[in-house]
């Protein structure tokens, strides 16, 4: 199975590459922004896969789609927990 994350970019780096956070964690990707249709800036919310940023989304969608994906890692959590 395939995941795509909404990302935020850090900073720019060399060669059309750029460090990114992953949601409110302290896990940072350095991901390529060569597939994008436009350029992307520090502070932009990306959709990262397999270490290519696919597209820009804007930040109330990549915060929503974070959310979900909490949701949904608390819900797998608890449920381990049950069994």
């Amino acid at each position: 199975m395939c995941l795509a994350i909404p990302a935020q970019i850090e900073s720019l780096l060399d060669n059309s590459m750029a460090r990114v956070r992953l949601g409110n964690s302290e896990t940072y990707l350095t991901a390529s922004l060569m597939l994008l249709p436009k350029p992307a800036a520090v502070g932009d919310y990306v959709i990262v896969h397999a270490g290519f940023a696919l597209e820009i989304v804007p930040k109330d969608e990549a915060k929503q789609t974070l959310g979900a994906l909490r949701e949904f890692t608390d819900l797998a959590t608890s449920t381990d927990k049950a069994l």
